[in-house]
């Protein structure tokens, strides 16, 4: 294996933050909030409970962090109730 495939293996799948993704959707849906995936899984579209404009989530960070705001809300994907409960406090402002 060359050095650019070892570095490669590093990171995230695409199915694994569809996963992700996939598992925070579930829990928002949960707690009452509208979620939906889009873009092949690789976006979580999250929709306020009045009109306004919705809040998109990705993976980023390596796979490390659920990021939305332009990545400057972020919080660890290995935490997916967290994750959840903070964006459906965020998205009921």
């Amino acid at each position: 294996m060359n050095s650019i495939m070892a570095a490669v293996a590093g990171f995230p799948t695409d199915r694994e933050e569809a996963d992700a993704l996939i598992r925070l959707r579930d829990r928002l849906v949960g707690l009452g909030v509208n979620a939906e995936l889009r873009d092949n899984n690789t976006a979580l579209m999250v929709h306020r409970p009045d009109p306004g404009l919705p809040v998109w989530v990705f993976v980023g960070y390596g796979g490390a962090y659920y990021s939305w705001q332009n990545a400057e809300k972020r919080h660890p994907t290995n935490d997916v109730e967290g994750a959840a409960n903070v964006l459906a406090e965020h998205v009921a402002r």
